[in-house]
């Protein structure tokens, strides 16, 4: 099974809004999409409603402010990142006093705050990442738990997540004094940019640890137990918090989202709360009544089929169907009958079943209205097409 990352999604579709909104439209509909996705007003779905909450609760802090709004329409996710902050004055490239203003307007777009000399963080936060799960009906119904192997970054046991040998730790960055960036002159120009030699971590490791070779992370895969809930279906998502990818350097560990498959069931098929299944039913049953046993999840029950059914025709079992998981009503089981016709019949049962047709052939009666009220507007059909 392979785990993907999940993507942030972008700030302004989050909040409904053009690139070019004014603050009073961000603000308005930020106002209207947090009371809409507020977890205290969404109590059937807390935990996705909480994540959306968070999500435009981002987007707003990020959009509200004019100077953050200025790097992420630029650099996108990257430029507000918290992991990507950086820089102060740097002395690279001996450029003068013009120069240096505008290289502080990259500090503010990257945290730096411009002048402070504030050493920035090489901690990173995991990645959430997503396992899909495939389910039976009787376990997505009746619950379970089940347990699963995951490929995953997690922190290495040797370094403690830092990178470094044992006994030894990260040292500041030579080459940009642990800002984390460094500035390139070009004529009036200067570009500011993550330092090549830390990658932006504004940290060296001179001594790496052998285990994880100074990334402090290490690919392994982990059995995890998930108590799976009743009633689930498929699309429904079960969170691990903090089992998804081990964050960078020592960072907080992403989630792991489990997503729910339900296999497609020999006899029985979901629609919510209820499962339905088709009952074949023998012609004398059909005719003259009868009772037959019919399964369900939880076992036998018996069926009363009165005379003279017809096939389609739907019986409802009352509370034998799902408890959905956000939900307190019991579903029901729908029966579907379908009338089976004999096959390899002696010449004494054609003989018996030709005498019987001519009996409902000779009685004045009528036995099959749904076929004479077919054929009658079959004929009143062609009547037009010839008239």
């Amino acid at each position: 099974m392979v785990c993907t990352k999940m993507a942030k999604e972008d700030f302004y579709k989050l909040l409904n809004v053009e690139k070019n909104a004014s603050d009073a439209e961000i603000k308005k509909s930020y106002r209207k999409m947090a009371m809409k996705y507020h977890p205290d007003r969404n109590k059937e779905k807390p935990e996705a409603a909480e994540k959306k909450f968070k999500q435009i609760k981002e987007a707003y802090e990020i959009l509200s402010d004019a100077q953050k709004r200025s790097a992420y329409d630029q650099f996108g996710h990257a430029g507000v990142d918290n992991s990507a902050g950086g820089g102060g004055p740097g002395g690279f490239g001996g450029f003068g006093g013009g120069a240096e203003g505008f290289g502080d307007i990259f500090s503010d777009i990257f945290g730096g705050g411009g002048g402070g000399g504030r050493q920035r963080s090489h901690v990173q936060g995991g990645a959430d990442l997503r396992y899909n799960l495939d389910l039976s009906l009787e376990d997505a119904v009746g619950g379970t738990e089940v347990k699963i192997k995951v490929p995953v970054l997690t922190g290495c046991g040797e370094c403690k997540g830092s990178g470094a040998k044992k006994g030894s730790k990260p040292v500041t960055c030579s080459t940009c004094q642990g800002h984390g960036q460094v500035r390139m002159q070009q004529g009036f120009f200067s570009v500011q940019q993550a330092c090549p030699t830390c990658h932006g971590t504004g940290q060296q490791i001179k001594d790496p640890c052998r285990k994880c070779h100074g990334e402090g992370r290490v690919q392994e895969t982990k059995t995890l137990s998930v108590k799976v809930p009743e009633g689930v279906d498929t699309g429904d998502r079960i969170r691990l918090s903090g089992e998804g990818e081990a964050g960078a350097h020592g960072g907080p560990s992403g989630d792991l989202y489990v997503q729910v498959q339900v296999k497609k069931h020999a006899i029985f098929t979901r629609d919510g709360a209820n499962l339905y299944c088709e009952v074949p039913i023998g012609f004398p049953a059909a005719c003259l009544g009868g009772e037959l046993e019919v399964p369900t999840l939880t076992g036998k029950v018996k069926l009363k089929i009165p005379a003279e059914t017809q096939t389609g025709k739907l019986f409802r079992l009352r509370g034998k169907g799902v408890k959905p998981v956000r939900g307190r009503v019991v579903g029901d089981l729908m029966c579907r009958v379908q009338i089976e016709t004999p096959v390899n019949l002696t010449k004494e049962q054609k003989a018996l079943i030709e005498q019987f047709r001519e009996s409902l052939s000779a009685s004045s009666k009528k036995h099959s209205p749904q076929e004479e009220s077919w054929v009658s507007g079959v004929k009143s059909f062609f009547d037009k097409l010839t008239g």
